[in-house]
């Protein structure tokens, strides 16, 4: 069984986060490029090929935006960090560095069902991460320097579980139907927004 083990504040853990986080968003834009000396319709076809580019920029950016955002969420709760959390952390930080990869398959072969399947399950595997942390506090409250969560935990988990189950659920999806499986993902802003009204009564 694994021993929990106080190995000091997050500090250092939430600044690693802030420069991965950061680095990912930043390696998302080398894939923008146009060549030199092109004339007037190949220079407007070349702009129309980076349409896919900017889509699937833009997506990415939200999810590791989002992601940024929860993960300095969930270390607001945090005073001490173990060997567990910490483990958990650097895997979820791994994934978010690795997302500029999945996020190029799907600029640039969209339409295969591979790489809509490989993107959701990179997605579905940094909430995992992020959730198995938030267990982690819920179960340990000496981490968190309160004998009782605070105030929304319950939705802050909800929230996370589904993006998990949904990214998660969309992985047969595109193995199946291709790139219409991206079409669940938009199944979240509903969902996300009532949590987020819930949350805000809550507190």
């Amino acid at each position: 069984m694994w021993k929990s083990n106080p190995d000091g504040g997050p500090e250092r853990l939430v600044a690693l986060a802030d420069g991965v986080f950061a680095i990912a968003i930043t390696l998302l834009v080398l894939d923008f490029y146009i060549p030199r000396g092109l004339r007037s319709q190949k220079y407007d076809d070349a702009l129309q090929e980076l349409i896919p580019n900017l889509g699937a920029y833009a997506l990415s950016v939200l999810v590791l935006g989002a992601f940024w955002r929860e993960h300095r969420r969930i270390f607001g709760y945090v005073r001490q960090i173990d060997g567990q959390v910490i483990t958990l952390s650097i895997a979820g930080l791994s994934i978010a560095a690795l997302l500029p990869f999945p996020t190029k398959l799907l600029s640039e072969y969209g339409g295969e069902p591979e790489s809509v399947a490989i993107y959701a399950a990179a997605v579905a595997a940094l909430g995992a991460a992020d959730l198995a942390v938030l267990l982690i506090l819920v179960r340990r409250p000496w981490l968190r320097g309160a004998t009782q969560p605070p105030e929304g935990f319950g939705l802050f988990v909800l929230d996370l579980s589904v993006t998990v189950v949904v990214f998660l659920a969309s992985v047969p999806l595109a193995l199946a139907y291709g790139e219409t499986a991206m079409l669940l993902w938009l199944v979240m802003a509903p969902v996300k927004v009532a949590i987020g009204r819930r949350t805000q009564r809550a507190r």
